[in-house]
């Protein structure tokens, strides 16, 4: 239980509490302290850092690779897709802004989709399609020629099997730690509470305020809720449209004479790598095991990890010696739909998620819009 002292120290008259700091929750009770400082805000995490994906992440600074748009294309429709690259492009911008190209230690290399000699067929489709989407995508990155062919790289980048590049020139990488670490000083700045270790069980509301419950039966009270931890929402609130999907990640030792830099896409972007330095960064593959990855558990299983060893060996690095120095996951926020959910759940309570495995792209403008809503009411 609660004492006295940490109730009315810490705990008393909060106006907003928002359930998950990590790029949601932050922009979030950032924008609201910075155009109401008078409120109390705090934030709850369960975990010493916001683990779920916002310090999991590749730190692809992108909006989707070619494949992934003309696959969204056929299940949404066009409006909905440039509508969605739009917020995605405009929330990269914001983010930019919010913490600075230093701080992010962000590097507009470009980015490049690979494609393997039996994909030939969907290679020639994002042919087919290039100088449309790139008309398409003009005014809101407001770049031409976005997407080009980039064939003469690929003996330069040393790859197996690849028969063929897409590069698109808007895309970039960031330092998912140093952004993360920028986001939390700026909280503290505003002198926004951050309480890690707040493992939140349930959350209801009264007539007059939200009560918030705790595993360890610790009980505060806020005027309103933000609920932000994407990928565990459904832990707390009936959310059938939001499911947790686990990415595992693996990242290699450094390697001499790397013959690459910049973001790369495969297979629709369930696969995805980078450089790290002289390291490669790796993860994906979650769709070969759909059924398995649906969880919100941390860990590795043996098949995605298989396929990521033999994706690095035999596509990316064949002719080099690799060694592999971590592994980890994190947990997405997807659904059938990749629109985020934004809306009130009760009189005072709110939901941020649904993300799509395009936190850092889309996650500062998710955060400001659900702070506007939550203060109109």
């Amino acid at each position: 239980m609660m004492s006295y002292w940490e109730r009315e120290s810490f705990f008393k008259n909060i106006d907003v509490a928002i359930i998950g700091s990590g790029i949601v929750g932050l922009n979030a009770a950032i924008s609201l302290k910075e155009q109401h400082p008078a409120l109390k805000i705090v934030l709850l995490d369960r975990g010493v850092l916001p683990i779920g994906a916002s310090t999991r992440n590749a730190g692809f600074a992108c909006f989707g690779s070619m494949t992934e748009l003309l696959d969204d294309l056929e299940e949404h429709g066009e409006s909905e897709v440039l509508q969605l690259v739009e917020k995605r492009w405009k929330g990269l911008l914001r983010l930019r802004e919010r913490v600075g190209d230093r701080h992010l230690e962000y590097e507009p290399k470009g980015g490049f989709e690979i494609f393997k000699a039996d994909e030939s067929k969907r290679y020639e489709w994002c042919l087919d399609r290039m100088n449309w989407m790139n008309k398409q995508l003009a005014p809101i990155i407001e770049t031409h020629d976005i997407f080009s062919k980039a064939d003469h790289l690929i003996d330069k980048f040393q790859f197996g099997e690849v028969k063929h590049l897409i590069r698109n020139q808007a895309e970039g990488q960031i330092n998912t730690g140093k952004m993360m670490r920028s986001l939390l000083k700026l909280a503290q700045s505003l002198a926004i509470d951050i309480f890690n270790g707040f493992d939140v069980d349930r959350v209801e509301e009264d007539t007059t305020f939200v009560e918030i419950i705790s595993k360890n039966n610790w009980r505060i009270k806020a005027n309103k809720v933000l609920i932000a931890n994407n990928g565990f929402a459904s832990q707390l609130c009936d959310l059938p449209d939001v499911l947790p999907a686990r990415n595992q990640v693996l990242i290699t030792e450094p390697i001499e004479d790397l013959p690459f830099t910049g973001t790369f896409h495969y297979d629709s972007g369930y696969f995805y790598f980078r450089n790290v330095g002289k390291r490669i960064l790796l993860g994906g593959g979650r769709h070969l095991a759909k059924a398995t990855e649906q969880t919100d558990e941390f860990g590795t299983s043996q098949q995605i990890k298989t396929a990521l060893q033999n994706l690095l060996k035999e596509v990316i690095l064949p002719n080099h010696k690799t060694e592999i120095d971590m592994w980890w996951s994190g947990i997405l926020g997807v659904g059938e739909q990749k629109k985020p959910i934004i809306k009130f759940i009760s009189p005072n309570v709110m939901v941020a998620v649904r993300l799509g495995g395009m936190g850092v792209a889309i996650g500062s403008l998710v955060g400001e819009e659900a702070a506007s809503l939550l203060m109109q009411k």
